[in-house]
């Protein structure tokens, strides 16, 4: 992982130099690191640039730029901590390490430079390697026995729109990750006997990752031979030098003909534009199908409609094709079921995990014992061959920056759910991120990463917040396999839980540990170590002697009764995350690089009591790295501080409303999200009036302890900034819901557990001008009375537990951009009844993109 180890090192050299707060050293001590960190640029520039080439030369480069980091970590770490006769024997070797690192850097740059020189050579060579090794395939593949399990609803949507009316030609993608069952659901819509009648010529092309635009286009007319005969007797006579190229000669003869052209497993938007350009549209009904993995590329090439997203298969769903691919048309023997469901169900949902598991069921004795013992190592036989070389090619086509990302989803246990705001913060803290657009935080970019990894089907949404965005993420099984597998031979991490033998104990930078892996961790050289993530119960805070280098280290499911004095040494630490409640001591602030601080305890509501009962100590204020911040306390007071030293802070959790003074907020002016607790809050305080002193703020949850408290309007003011707000259990007067409703640039606003008092919300003209998403929770609302024009822009609205509510305003409904109505929980069946109404007058108008779903009970 070449491409990680050199932003690793980019990041740890530029701080180096640059931040002369943290890094007081002398100049031509900086000029000395410098001279180790420039070769590497180039060779940065060289993985950009020609990341086909990488794999030669990347095993080399990481480990080299491993070790550079591992150098200049070591002699910083020394100069600030050491004795002076220790950091004279540092410098002496330092200088012996730096002429060896320089040599095996150029001897690296020269080998990269010829790669360069012959680049355009290696680029032909390896065309015409894949022309003769690895063509493009001219023939649809052959599909065996029980093809069509699963895939009968898929079968009539993709045929549907085959056979629309429109003449114009269309555009149908197929989207879903590798061995989901693409291929096979476009060899089903190929070869129907609907599709054979409808079109006068099929033509079936797979395009691969290797892409040549000559070798498809070849590939293409060469599967229409039998209508190119036809055609072609006049150009029998021409010299070699008039024939027609390929391209046109496929554009000759679809032309005037309804056709259908299936590209099998494409990658490149360029693949499509090369073949696009010569298709005709003849306003026939012609149609394109195109299976991916790569949601942008179905988006790119079918801009009009939406792609066919293919789903993971149920355990019905599952079983059966299990039994047909072993059993053909003959039953289970009923001694086999149970086992055989249990195989079926631990295969995912996935077509070709089934597949390939039943091919090895074939294989063996039909008893229980020996499907006992496949059902106990499903994922162990789906190791290896085909099928992890389909399922590696989406990590090969991977961006290198992206791969890193991808990797580090191994570090969580298997079929975790994993946080989203914790993974972010954990790649920005590993260094991960490149800036591809300066005007977004690294935060906002880690995001769009994330989104990258979604779009091409190797990371799975479990959960999105009502805004859309992604809330939690996790792997399918067999893709966590191929990631640890990959992260292992790459050096990148080790997972103890996961059986694989790890290749060596020393220089490994991330661990996992579980319980299962404890006795490994024990063993681990440490010295090289930059993260660790423990799970299940096992603390590591006592152990921490050795790992001078940590940056990361999250236990947060591990309660410490106390926090060694070893963590403050932790010179590079930029993430904690520990399961802590208690007195932070002033040896805080030697964590000079600290970035995300979380403190959680065990029980985030039976805890409120302690609010104010913890205080973190005034030298928080002295680390102005901060850029995350979730504790149980308050924030202190500032004595003695004079400027915005927590100027980088962007989200602070679990705060209380203690911190509400003009001064702390004026030293926290970045602030984009705040979540807060309201304790022993009292009407007149009108400290939260002082939160427009946020101006950056974007995201606030409010909320208060079980205690009912009575807020009065001047108790609130909120900034103008504010795109999303939660408010729970503060009782704000639905009459003083103006307060709310002006708020400029509110999208999404969450109203729970009782947040609103009193039995009546009448809203008013101007109101919520951008509000887009309307969540009232367990509420004891009676009567709403509104407009269309007050919502303009809503687009869903959630009624949960609101028991009292007699019905939905039919208004509502008329709201143009409103696509979801929502009712679950306890509700009158009025409730009900006034949302189906609401339905059924819109599809009277011919609203067809509204939805509206019942899960209420009485």
């Amino acid at each position: 992982m070449a491409y990680a180890a050199l932003l690793s090192l980019a990041r740890t050299t530029g701080e180096i130099i640059l931040d002369q707060d943290r890094y007081s050293i002398p100049c031509n001590k900086k000029q000395q690191i410098r001279s180790i960190y420039e070769p590497f640029i180039f060779l940065q520039e060289f993985l950009e640039d020609f990341p086909e080439k990488a794999n030669i030369l990347d095993g080399q480069i990481r480990d080299l730029a491993y070790e550079a980091e591992h150098i200049i970590e070591s002699f910083i770490l020394m100069e600030a901590r050491s004795h002076w006769w220790n950091v004279l024997a540092v410098k002496s070797k330092l200088k012996w390490q730096i002429r060896r690192i320089r040599k095996e850097t150029n001897s690296i740059t020269r080998e990269v430079m010829i790669i360069k020189n012959n680049s355009a050579d290696t680029v032909q060579l390896g065309a015409s390697s894949s022309a003769a090794a690895g063509s493009p395939s001219r023939s649809a593949p052959i599909i065996k026995i029980g093809y069509m399990v699963g895939l009968h609803e898929d079968l009539l949507t993709i045929k549907s729109r085959l056979c629309g009316e429109s003449p114009n030609l269309e555009v149908i993608p197929i989207v879903g990750m590798g061995g989901i069952g693409k291929t096979t659901l476009a060899k089903c819509v190929y070869d129907d006997p609907l599709t054979v009648q409808r079109f006068d010529i099929r033509v079936w092309v797979t395009v691969s990752q290797d892409y040549n635009a000559d070798v498809v286009l070849s590939a293409l007319l060469a599967s229409m031979e039998e209508f190119d005969k036809d055609r072609s007797e006049e150009s029998k006579d021409r010299s070699k030098e008039e024939k027609e190229l390929p391209g046109a000669k496929v554009h000759k003869i679809l032309k005037g003909r309804r056709y259908l052209l299936v590209m099998d497993d494409i990658w490149s938007t360029d693949a499509w534009d090369d073949v696009r350009l010569i298709l005709p549209d003849d306003g026939n009904g012609s149609r394109i199908i195109l299976t991916t993995r790569e949601t942008d590329m179905a988006a790119y090439a079918c801009r009009l409609s939406c792609p066919h997203k293919m789903r993971f298969m149920d355990e019905t769903q599952s079983w059966n094709l299990l039994q047909q691919k072993v059993f053909a048309h003959l039953d289970c023997p009923p001694e086999l079921e149970n086992i055989g469901k249990e195989i079926a169900r631990r295969c995912k949902g996935l077509p070709l995990a089934i597949a390939v598991v039943a091919g090895l069921l074939s294989t063996i004795s039909n008893n229980p014992a020996s499907w006992r013992e496949i059902a106990q190592n499903v994922n162990s036989v789906t190791k290896g061959g085909q099928f992890e070389n389909i399922l590696s090619l989406s990590y090969t086509h991977l961006p290198h920056y992206l791969r890193p990302c991808f990797l580090y989803m191994g570090m969580f246990p298997e079929d975790c759910e994993v946080r989203v705001s914790k993974l972010i913060k954990l790649w920005v803290a590993e260094g991960f991120l490149r800036r591809l657009n300066r005007s977004k935080t690294l935060e906002e970019e880690a995001e769009v990463f994330l989104e990258g990894l979604v779009k091409r089907n190797l990371v799975l949404v479990t959960k999105r917040k009502c805004d859309g965005r992604i809330k939690s993420c996790s792997l399918h099984d067999l893709m966590r396999d191929l990631c640890i597998r990959k992260a292992n031979e790459e050096k990148f991490l080790v997972n103890f839980s996961s059986g694989l033998p790890v290749k060596g104990r020393k220089n490994q930078r991330r661990v996992s540990v579980t319980r299962s892996g404890l006795p490994y961790f024990q063993k681990i050289y440490g010295l090289t170590m930059h993260t660790i993530l423990c799970f299940l119960g096992i603390s590591v805070a006592n152990k921490l002697e050795g790992f001078r280098l940590l940056r990361v280290l999250d236990a947060g499911n591990v309660y410490v009764h106390s926090l060694p004095d070893q963590l403050f040494d932790l010179f590079y630490l930029a993430y904690l995350g520990i399961c802590y409640l208690g007195r932070i001591p002033t040896a805080i602030s030697k964590l000079h690089n600290l970035e995300t601080l979380s403190l959680r305890a065990k029980n985030d509501w039976m805890n409120f009591i302690t609010l104010n009962s913890f205080c973190l100590p005034l030298e928080i204020w002295r680390m102005p790295r901060l850029r995350h911040l979730v504790f149980y306390g308050r924030l202190p007071n500032p004595e003695g501080i004079t400027s915005s030293s927590l100027e980088n802070l962007q989200t602070l959790s679990i705060a209380s409303h203690a911190m509400c003074s003009e001064r702390i907020l004026r030293m926290i002016p970045n602030l984009k999200k705040l979540e807060m607790y309201c304790s022993n809050y009292r009407p007149g305080e009108n400290l939260l009036n002082n939160l427009v002193n946020l101006r950056q703020l974007e995201d606030l949850k409010l909320r208060s302890s079980f205690r009912i408290v009575f807020y009065q309007k001047d108790d609130f003011t909120f900034p103008k900034t504010l795109r999303k707000l939660t408010l729970s259990r503060v009782t704000l007067p639905w009459e003083e819901m103006t307060i709310v409703g002006s708020l400029p640039n509110l999208r999404v606003l969450k109203l729970t557990h009782w947040a609103c008092k009193g039995s009546t919300w009448e809203t008013s003209d101007g109101e919520f001008p951008k509000l887009e998403i309307l969540v009232i929770e367990k509420s004891y609302l009676q009567d709403w009375i509104t407009e269309s024009s007050h919502f303009p822009m809503l687009k869903s609205l959630v009624l949960d537990e609101c028991s009292k509510l007699a019905e939905i305003p039919e208004d509502i409904g008329e709201i143009p951009t409103l696509e979801l109505i929502e009712v679950k929980g306890e509700a009158r069946t009025s409730l009900v009844e006034s949302a189906q109404r609401i339905l059924e007058k819109q599809q009277e108008w011919g609203n067809d993109a509204l939805q509206v779903r019942c899960m209420a009970h009485r």
